[in-house]
């Protein structure tokens, strides 16, 4: 075979998988719906509610007669889980049984305090399929030591719940567990619910079995393109050996073209740089204290800015409002964003169009000096900071 028609026969397979590969990396890319938490820790807060009537399961949404529940935070855990799907956490509950409700079968008295302990192993029900959801049930089991009533009581627990995640971080953790008395102290077997704020942290994430799959389809991918990589530099090496001349006078021809090309860039880039020196002599345009209204001396910095945007029509800026160090961070991003825009709206009254300037307020940011939020400044040293300044962004 010839080797022009071997150089054809290669550059057409290669675009052929190029194109193909472009197209289908498109949907190949891992994101973060590919990523799982494979291990975290958590700290939950939140509130707890104790149906300890006696009955167990009947009447087991009577919320007014049987459940009893405090106005406040009254559940603390802490949970670590693991990769397998495990976790091992601790509880600590405190409520008050409410006098006329039902406990252990009778109508309750007088008030008493409920204090519990616990200690729980669950699984997380999503590693079943290895897959990222906001919505996370588990199921568990456990032993803990509980005060009710009057009638301390070691128990064996069991637990249903599910969390849902809002980010990363922070999701509400929804859970019941029944709670079964050891020996026979007259204690009555009782359920408790929880709802709280959990809070996830030392978090360790790993693939999805989508996002596995999808790495094994990349790695194919990427050896295929190696292949390709392989022949093309087989085709190169065959072009070269026919079109060494060719190559060298079209050296040549670059060599000349770059010259006459850096010449151009330089010539461009002192035109550029004298166009900085113009904008940078202007100075920047500065506000009254807690004012977003231009001044005499601003508005003369942006008309001489605007003669130079006009001399230039090819170029855009990005316009930056600062405040100073007073007021607070809200009220200072607020207010340089008000400064920007009234900046922008006179370079617009003086006849440069809105699309050449883009613009954002940056609040106390990016102050000029020292004068921040702990050192004490002259009003004079603090105008340094309330301005409006602005950077070539295309030339």
């Amino acid at each position: 075979m010839k080797n022009s028609t071997r150089i054809a026969l290669i550059l057409t397979l290669s675009t052929v998988f190029f194109s193909f590969s472009q197209e289908e990396r498109q949907d190949l890319q891992l994101t973060a719906r590919d990523s799982v938490i494979i291990s975290s820790s958590m700290l939950g807060l939140g509130f707890n509610f104790v149906d300890d009537s006696g009955d167990v399961f009947d009447e087991l949404f009577a919320v007014g007669s049987q459940w009893n529940y405090v106005p406040y935070p009254s559940r603390i855990s802490i949970e670590r889980s693991t990769k397998s799907g495990l976790g091992f956490g601790a509880i600590g509950t405190y409520n008050k049984y409410k006098v006329g409700n039902i406990i252990d079968g009778v109508v309750n008295a007088e008030e008493t305090t409920y204090l519990a302990i616990d200690g729980r192993v669950s699984y997380d029900l999503n590693k079943l399929y290895n897959e990222a959801s906001w919505f996370d049930p588990y199921i568990g089991a456990g032993l803990g030591y509980t005060k009710a009533n009057n009638k301390p009581r070691s128990t064996y627990n069991a637990v249903i719940g599910f969390r849902t995640w809002l980010s990363d971080r922070w999701g509400l953790d929804f859970s019941s567990s029944g709670k079964w008395a050891m020996g026979n102290n007259g204690a009555t077997n009782h359920i408790q619910h929880a709802v709280g704020a959990v809070y996830q942290f030392n978090i360790e994430k790993g693939l999805s079995r989508k996002g596995e799959e999808k790495l094994a389809m990349i790695n194919e991918i990427e050896k295929q393109k190696q292949r390709v990589t392989d022949s093309i530099a087989t085709a190169n090496r065959l072009k070269e050996e026919t079109l060494l001349a060719k190559r060298l006078a079209e050296e040549q021809e670059k060599a000349r073209l770059a010259v006459a090309e850096k010449a151009k860039k330089d010539a461009e880039s002192a035109r550029k740089q004298k166009l900085i020196d113009e904008i940078d002599a202007l100075g920047h345009a500065h506000f009254a204290l807690n004012s977003s209204y231009l001044g005499t001396e601003a508005k003369k910095v942006l008309q001489g800015l605007a003669e130079i945007l006009k001399s230039n029509p090819e170029v855009e800026l990005q316009i930056t409002s600062h405040t100073d160090s007073r007021g607070t961070d809200k009220y200072n991003l607020w207010l340089s964003e008000r400064r920007v825009r009234r900046t922008v709206d006179f370079l617009i009254s003086l006849g440069i169009p809105s699309e050449r300037l883009n613009a954002s307020g940056l609040g106390e940011e990016q102050l000029t000096n020292h004068c921040d939020d702990n050192v004490r400044c002259t009003e004079e040293e603090h105008l340094e900071n309330r301005r409006s300044e602005f950077t070539i962004t295309k030339f």
